[in-house]
C-alpha cells in the first residue's frame, strides 16, 4: 500500500532548511541596523549589507528583493519586540506610564535599534522616502494612546489640574525621541556623562501625574 505526504527524512531536511533561512534573515538585519544607523537608509546599498552580512549580492535578494524591504523588516521588528515588552508588563498589573519608563531604560541598553531608529526617522520626513508613510501612521498612533492612557487617568483623578492632554502626549512622545538624540550625541561620554533618558521621561511625567498615595490620600 502507498502513502502520501511528507517522510520523515524530507520533513527534517525542509525544518533545517527554514531554519537556516531565519538564522541567515536574522544575520542580514543585524548587519542592516548597524549600517543603516551609521550611515542612514540612503546612505546604504544592498551590496554594503550583503558584504557586512557576509553573504553574496544574489543571496541577500533571495530573503530581501529591495532596500525597502529591509528597513520595513527591521521597523515591524522593533515595534513587534517593543509592543510584546509594554504589553507583558500591562498583563501584570505595571501602571502604563511606569512601563514606558522601563521601555526607555531598555532602550539604553540597545544602541544599535535607538540609532537606526533616529536616523531613519529623521530621513523620513521626506514625502519620497520608503518609510515616510509608516513614521506618519507611528507617530499618529502613539500620540492617541498616550492621549488616551491620560484621558484614563484623568478619570481616575490622576492628573494634574489644568493640562493640556493633547499637548501633553505629543510632549511624552518629544521627550522619549529627543531624549534619544541627545543621548546618542553624547555616545563617546562615559556612561555616568551620557543624558539620562529614562530621568527626563520620569521628571516630566512627575508634572502631569498624580502619584496614587497623594490620590489615596484625597
Amino acid at each position: 500500500m502507498t502513502t502520501t505526504g511528507t517522510t520523515p527524512q524530507a520533513s527534517g531536511s525542509r525544518a533545517g532548511g527554514y531554519a537556516r533561512g531565519r538564522r541567515k534573515r536574522e544575520q542580514i538585519l543585524q548587519a542592516a541596523i548597524s549600517l543603516f544607523g551609521e550611515a542612514g537608509f540612503h546612505g546604504t546599498s544592498l551590496r554594503d549589507i550583503a558584504a557586512a552580512a557576509g553573504i553574496s549580492h544574489p543571496g541577500l535578494l533571495h530573503h530581501f528583493p529591495t532596500k525597502a524591504a529591509v528597513l520595513e523588516a527591521l521597523l515591524e521588528h522593533r515595534d513587534e519586540v517593543d509592543e510584546a515588552d509594554l504589553e507583558a508588563e500591562l498583563d501584570q498589573g505595571t501602571d502604563f506610564f511606569a512601563a514606558m519608563i522601563h521601555l526607555v531604560e531598555r532602550n539604553a541598553l540597545r544602541p544599535a535599534i535607538v540609532d537606526l531608529y533616529t536616523s531613519v526617522a529623521a530621513e523620513a520626513t521626506s514625502p519620497d522616502h520608503p518609510a515616510h508613510a509608516y513614521f506618519e501612521q507611528r507617530y499618529a498612533a502613539t500620540v492617541a494612546r498616550m492621549l488616551e492612557e491620560l484621558e484614563t487617568r484623568r478619570d481616575a483623578g490622576g492628573l494634574r489640574p489644568g493640562l493640556d492632554l493633547e499637548a501633553s502626549a505629543r510632549s511624552i512622545v518629544a521627550i522619549m525621541d529627543g531624549m534619544q538624540l541627545q543621548w546618542l550625541l553624547a555616545r563617546d561620554l562615559p556612561r555616568a556623562q551620557r543624558p539620562d533618558m529614562a530621568g527626563a521621561l520620569r521628571a516630566y511625567l512627575d508634572l502631569v501625574l498624580v502619584p496614587e498615595d497623594a490620590r489615596a490620600a484625597d
